[in-house]
């Protein structure tokens, strides 16, 4: 991933509603939800729920399809996994640094 597209995602995620519909989608699964079912879980007008939405399938973090008449909205797993990969890209210089591995070298330490 460039940096741009992993700071276009996060400045996507960088606002409190976006930040919840996009938590919101991740625990929708593959399915998604519809556009209304999105407002009425988050208490959003419509009109900002389609510009937050709309930001962040520009940033590539949703994907939105057509089911009948209704918009359906899904988060793409594989650009979410991108990102945090990216974030993750060096971490710790090498070493493993998952929680088990810190509290293991400080009982070696300590």
């Amino acid at each position: 991933m460039r940096s741009a597209k992993a700071i276009d995602a996060l400045a996507a995620l960088a606002q409190e509603h976006r930040l919840a519909l996009f938590r919101l989608l991740v625990q929708a699964g593959v399915n998604g939800m519809s556009a209304g079912s999105l407002a009425e879980a988050l208490s959003v007008p419509n009109s900002s729920l389609s510009f937050h939405l709309a930001h962040l399938n520009r940033s590539g973090l949703i994907r939105q399809r057509r089911d009948g008449r209704s918009l359906v909205y899904s988060a793409d797993y594989a650009a979410m996994n991108e990102l945090v990969g990216y974030l993750m890209e060096n971490c710790c210089g090498g070493a493993d640094c998952s929680p088990a591995a810190s509290s293991q070298s400080e009982r070696k330490s300590g």
